[in-house]
């Protein structure tokens, strides 16, 4: 049974730095991409970027290019998302996703920024 779970959000103040997590089990986690996604208050979800099933090719939404950076540990199953220099707008639920079959999504975790 696929399984992701994320975790690692929370409040954090405009300018600072958060670093998501994605712990995934029942697959085989290094076969495969893995992306992030976001969902913002009454917004409709969005790519924020994904790697590849090696970790050697990334991509970025243009807002968040240069700010956020997304690696993977094969070994240890898990996905991360480094975020920094987080502004107001990034405030959202965000979802890992496993990017074979019709795709697999974790439950999101909550990131908030504010003053």
């Amino acid at each position: 049974q696929v399984q992701l779970v994320e975790s690692g959000g929370g409040l954090v103040q405009p300018g600072g730095s958060l670093t998501l997590s994605c712990a995934a089990s029942g697959f085989t986690f290094s076969l495969y991409r893995m992306s992030w996604y976001r969902q913002a208050p009454g917004k409709e979800r969005e790519l924020v970027g994904g790697i590849s099933s090696a970790g050697l090719y990334t991509n970025y939404a243009d807002s968040v290019k240069g700010r956020f950076t997304i690696l993977r540990d094969n070994g240890k199953k898990a996905v991360y998302l480094q975020m920094n220099s987080l502004k107001r707008e990034d405030t959202g639920v965000y979802y890992c996703k496993a990017e074979f079959g019709l795709g697999y999504w974790g439950k999101g975790t909550l990131v908030s920024v504010s003053s």
